[in-house]
């Protein structure tokens, strides 16, 4: 093997080991980064929740995804099983949903038109249900740093270990051809 591929094979091997290191460092970090955040907010599933987090601490990606659910569950129940779109924007004067602004009903205070605040909890809803899932999102994309950081690193080790061990089966075959070549020589 010429030098400069075994110089070339050992610095290709060294990045794919440095780069295995720092992605399985950033998987590690970004995932722990994900639960103490979780963690913070001091999240219980409430009992009509999923198994897994009823009356439980949520404290991870898969268990905030699950909490999402059943905030979604809680608002549809608050919303008479309506989402966003389904909802009329202001309420008239008998307190029924109307997306006429015309037929809605004027709040004294404000003279504008009374709002639908039954719609307007699906805006936090949305908003809670989105970072949950992001939340969900982010774990497993530090999960994968990490699956392939260690891919890296293994890959990289597997390669110097080919590259340092390859120049010696090359020279030891030499030698045995040599060997042979020199007994054969002597025998005739």
């Amino acid at each position: 093997m010429k030098p400069f591929y075994k110089y070339a094979g050992i610095a290709a091997s060294i990045i794919l080991i440095a780069f295995g290191i720092g992605a399985s460092v950033m998987g590690i970090s970004g995932r722990a980064e994900v639960r103490d955040t979780i963690a913070r907010e001091q999240l219980v599933g409430t009992p009509d929740m999923n198994a897994a987090i009823a009356n439980k601490p949520v404290e991870t990606g898969a268990q905030a995804k699950l909490f999402a659910a059943g905030i979604r569950k809680h608002t549809l129940e608050a919303t008479g099983g309506q989402v966003y779109s389904e909802m009329g924007r202001f309420l008239d004067k008998a307190g029924k949903p109307t997306s006429d602004e015309k037929a809605a009903a004027i709040d004294k205070t404000t003279g504008k038109p009374v709002e639908n605040q039954a719609r307007n909890i699906w805006v936090t809803s949305t908003a809670l249900t989105t970072a949950l899932n992001t939340s969900f999102f982010a774990e497993n994309v530090a999960t994968f740093a990490i699956v392939m950081g260690i891919a890296l690193l293994l890959t990289g080790i597997g390669f110097l270990v080919l590259v340092l061990r390859l120049p010696v089966e090359v020279a030891e075959k030499a030698r045995r051809s040599a060997a042979v070549a020199g007994a054969t020589a002597t025998q005739s």
